[in-house]
Parts: structure tokens; C-alpha cells; sequence
């Protein structure tokens, strides 16, 4: 799924983030697990940020 006119940084993080997912659901270890699912997290994030421009502190409510 690409956004047209997204940032190449944004689609690397959201494939970094995908990855990240895809080896916490492997691993047996819940500690690894964990950090890789909350790194993920972030950068999945990070890359929406980045894909709406890097309007970060604007709440657009």
C-alpha cells in the first residue's frame, strides 16, 4: 500500500517496522518479542508522521 507523493524515508520505515512484526511473531523469547513489537510500534509512528508532512505537535482537532 503506497500514498502517492510519500517520502522514501516513510515506505523504509514502514518495511523496517513490518519486518520488525514479522520476526516478534517467530521469536519464542516474550522479552524480544516485546521489544521488537514496541519498536515497531514506534516507527510504524514515525513513519505516519512522516508521510503527512512531519507535523509533529499539531493537533489537527
Amino acid at each position: 500500500m503506497s500514498v502517492a507523493g510519500e517520502s522514501g524515508r516513510a515506505q523504509q520505515m514502514r518495511a523496517k517496522a513490518q519486518e520488525m512484526k514479522d520476526e516478534a511473531a517467530r521469536t519464542s523469547d516474550p522479552k524480544e518479542r516485546k521489544r521488537l513489537t514496541d519498536q515497531a510500534r514506534r516507527l510504524q509512528e514515525q513513519s505516519e508522521q512522516e508521510s503527512r508532512g512531519g507535523n509533529q505537535g499539531m493537533d489537527p482537532m
